[in-house]
């Protein structure tokens, strides 16, 4: 597997949406389930989960927590009882393109919990939701890309982030993505690049990233046409630099926008991809409207200062 590669996709993640936990001590933040979860240790937290579901019933994030773990521990009938229960009390996307459920997914049930779901979400939210069927494939795209972040985590931390099963899981996770991407390219040869009008904003972010992913120039390919969803204010002009910097990275070139980061395997940082011309990178990312450089690099403990022309 490209080492360069896979530090470039952990310095992005936060970009595109993706939770992943670097290396190093397991994670202190959340409920003492989550933090479980976080670990691998799905039945010790589904024991918490149902610890927290027994003195809140009414706790929406409970529920969901508790149908997750129980999706990837193949618990099905108590997977889908739990969602049944969550999405009455207040219907939403999430579980739709949640990458725990993947298991719950491939049952036959999964079909009928969607449809039901979409149509209520329809008829609630004023049918934003028209081409149901592509929106579908789009919302499973998502959960695919996302899936498995947390598991290259737990082994990075636990057995380093260059053992033989990190090295396996990102081939595994490279493997899904090609062929979300071969299946979108044939959607989008058909159908067109999804509009928010047409599937609603996440199945459109959806395609966005399985693009972003891609390692075969696919981010040239529709660099164009994202850049007019960008326009049409259907996604921010974040995205549109990311994807313009990772399609230099692809081509081994500096990027320009300075979006990208890489985690440094010796000294356990985050550090900033090389730039085409630090004296020119904030005039570029005040074009598309993008705050000054040193200020997004905040948010990774990354100091920079600017090259004057």
């Amino acid at each position: 597997m490209n080492k360069s590669l896979i530090a470039v996709l952990l310095g992005i993640l936060c970009l595109c949406g993706a939770v992943f936990s670097q290396p190093g001590p397991p994670p202190g933040g959340g409920t003492p389930g989550e933090r479980l979860r976080q670990e691998g240790d799905i039945p010790g937290a589904i024991a918490e989960f149902e610890k927290a579901y027994a003195r809140d019933p009414k706790d929406q994030t409970s529920i969901l927590n508790l149908a997750r773990a129980f999706s990837i521990n193949r618990q099905l009938d108590k997977c889908f009882r739990y969602l049944d229960i969550a999405v009455a009390m207040d219907p939403s996307l999430a579980p739709l393109t949640d990458p725990d459920l993947l298991t719950a997914r491939d049952d036959k049930r999964w079909a009928e919990f969607e449809d039901k779901l979409v149509a209520t979400l329809n008829a609630k939210l004023g049918n934003p939701y028209k081409d149901i069927e592509y929106a579908k494939a789009l919302w499973r795209f998502r959960a695919w890309d996302q899936a498995f972040f947390t598991e290259v985590g737990i082994a990075g931390r636990k057995i380093g982030m260059k053992s033989s099963v990190v090295e396996a899981l990102w081939k595994f996770k490279f493997m899904i993505q090609k062929r979300s991407q071969e299946e979108l390219e044939g959607l989008i040869a058909r159908k067109g690049w999804p509009r928010v009008r047409d599937v609603g904003p996440e199945a459109a972010f959806a395609a966005f990233l399985v693009i972003m992913h891609s390692e075969d120039g696919r981010q040239k390919k529709y660099l164009a046409t994202i850049k007019t969803i960008c326009e049409a204010n259907e996604l921010p002009w974040e995205r549109y630099a990311a994807i313009y910097d990772r399609s230099l990275f692809n081509d081994g070139k500096p990027q320009r926008f300075g979006t990208h980061t890489s985690y440094n395997e010796q000294t356990k940082t985050t550090e900033l991809y090389p730039l085409e011309d630090e004296s020119k990178v904030n005039e570029w990312r005040k074009d598309i409207g993008l705050p000054p450089l040193e200020e997004y690099l905040k948010q990774f403990n990354i100091i920079f200062k600017p090259r004057k022309k």
